[in-house]
C-alpha cells in the first residue's frame, strides 16, 4: 500500500477554491516546487554543466516558459518534439535528441536543426556516418554486462536485458574515432542508492579515453520519487557526479562538460491529480472508489502498471478537511475498461460520492502521456 498523501494547505486551499468552478478531472501544478528542483539541479557543484529536460516526461507550454527562465536546456526523443523547442525558441546548443531506430529522414532533420545527436547501434553509427562524415555524434552506452545492475522501475535499460544502446564491445570498435563527441548513459528510473550512481558513471568515464575529441559525458535522470517524502538527496548526489567529472577532466587534460537530462524529477512532485468520487463498492474487504475521470487521462498506471503508485487523499466535498481513518482501497476510473484503475493499492478514509480525490506525483510521464484510447478529453491543467 502507498502512503496516504500530505497535502500543503496552499493546495488544498486551491482546490476548495475551484471546487465549484472546475467540474471536470485536471491537473494542478505547484510551479514553486518546480523551481525549487531547477536550482537544486543547478546548484551541484560540477560548473562545466547543462541540465536538459526530457520532454517526453512534462512538455506543457507553462512548464517550458519555467524552464526557459531557470535555465534549463531540452532533450527530445521525437522529431514533433524536436519542432516544439525549436518553436519554442531553443537553438541548436541547447537541444539533445536521442532516440532508436531512426530513418534517414530523421537522421537529416536532426542534423539540419544542429541538435546534438545520441546513436543507438553500429548501424545507426555507419548510417549517420555515411550521411554526415565530418559531423559529431554521441554514442547511447550499454554498460550493464559490466557491473551488477538494478532493476529499477518502467523496463531495463542497461544490462543483456536491454534493447538500448552499444555494446562495451561495440564501444571499443570505435576507439580513435574523432567524431565521437560524447557517451550517453540512462540507467533507470526511482533509484535512491548514489553509490550506484557513482559505479556506473565511473565505469562510462572508463570508455572515454578511447575518444580523442570527446567533449560531454550526457546522464539520464533515475532520480528518485517514489514515496521520498525527504526528497532526492541532490547534495550527495552532487558532490559524487562533481568528483566522477573532475576525474574525467583531470585525465583527459580538459573540461569534459556533464549533461544531465532529468524527466520525472523536475515536474513529478509539484503535481496533483484533482477528479471527485462518483460510485463506491466494497469486494472482499476493499473499498473501491469510482471517479469521473480515467486512466487514460491519467496514464502511469495504464503504462506501468506493476510500479506506477500514487499518493492519494480525500478532501470532504464543500469542507476544507481531509479524513484521518484509512481503509485498503482503490481508485478505478468511469470507462468500462477492466484495468482502469488510477490507484490499486493505496490506504484512503471511507468515501463518500462528490468526495474529491487528489493524486500525488501527478506531474511527470501523466498529463504529458494522455490517450485517446477510451476517448476521454485530455485533463485541463491549472498552474499556481
Amino acid at each position: 500500500m502507498t502512503v496516504p498523501l500530505q497535502l500543503p494547505a496552499h493546495i488544498v486551499d486551491k482546490i476548495m477554491e475551484l471546487i465549484d468552478k472546475v467540474s471536470e478531472p485536471y491537473y494542478l501544478y505547484d510551479t514553486a516546487v518546480i523551481r525549487h528542483i531547477c536550482r537544486a539541479l543547478q546548484e551541484i557543484p560540477y560548473k562545466n554543466k547543462a541540465i536538459h529536460l526530457a520532454t517526453q516526461a512534462s512538455n506543457h507550454e507553462i512548464i517550458l516558459n519555467i524552464m526557459r527562465e531557470e535555465g534549463i536546456l531540452m532533450f527530445v526523443n521525437s522529431l514533433p518534439h524536436l519542432q516544439m523547442v525549436l518553436e519554442h525558441g531553443y537553438t541548436k546548443d541547447e537541444i539533445i535528441f536521442t532516440a532508436s531506430a531512426m530513418n534517414e529522414t530523421a537522421m537529416q532533420q536532426v542534423h539540419d536543426a544542429g541538435a546534438m545527436v545520441n546513436l543507438d547501434s553500429m548501424k545507426q553509427v555507419n548510417q549517420w556516418q555515411s550521411l554526415f562524415p565530418d559531423a559529431k555524434f554521441g554514442i547511447r552506452c550499454n554498460i550493464g554486462s559490466l557491473l551488477e545492475t538494478l532493476i529499477t522501475h518502467g523496463g531495463v535499460y542497461i544490462g543483456k536485458g536491454s534493447r538500448l544502446g552499444l555494446s562495451p564491445e561495440e564501444i571499443k570498435s570505435l576507439s580513435g574515432n574523432n567524431n565521437v563527441a560524447g557517451l550517453h548513459l540512462y540507467l533507470g528510473t526511482n533509484i535512491n542508492e548514489i553509490e550506484y550512481f557513482h559505479r556506473c558513471y565511473s565505469t562510462l568515464c572508463e570508455f572515454a579515453t578511447l575518444f580523442p575529441q570527446i567533449e560531454y559525458i550526457n546522464v539520464g535522470g533515475g532520480f528518485a520519487l517514489e514515496n521520498n517524502t525527504d526528497g532526492f538527496n541532490f547534495t550527495e548526489y552532487g558532490l559524487m557526479v562533481t568528483e566522477v567529472m573532475a576525474q574525467l577532466s583531470n585525465k583527459t587534460g580538459r573540461a569534459i562538460k556533464l549533461i544531465m537530462e532529468p524527466g520525472r524529477v523536475i515536474t513529478g512532485q509539484a503535481g496533483y491529480f484533482v477528479c471527485r468520487v462518483t460510485d463506491i463498492k466494497t469486494i472482499e474487504g476493499r473499498q473501491l472508489v469510482g471517479v469521473n475521470a480515467s486512466c487514460a487521462q491519467f496514464p502511469r498506471p495504464l503504462f506501468h502498471p506493476d510500479v506506477a503508485f500514487h499518493p492519494a487523499t480525500i478532501i470532504k466535498g464543500h469542507e476544507k478537511s481531509i479524513y484521518q481513518d484509512l481503509i485498503p482501497s482503490a481508485i478505478y476510473g468511469c470507462s468500462t475498461y477492466s484495468n482502469d484503475y488510477l490507484s490499486r493499492d493505496v490506504m484512503l478514509p471511507v468515501a463518500e460520492v462528490g468526495d474529491i480525490i487528489v493524486l500525488g506525483e501527478a506531474g511527470s510521464y501523466c498529463a504529458a502521456c494522455y490517450t485517446n484510447f477510451l476517448g476521454f478529453p485530455p485533463a485541463k491543467e491549472i498552474f499556481i
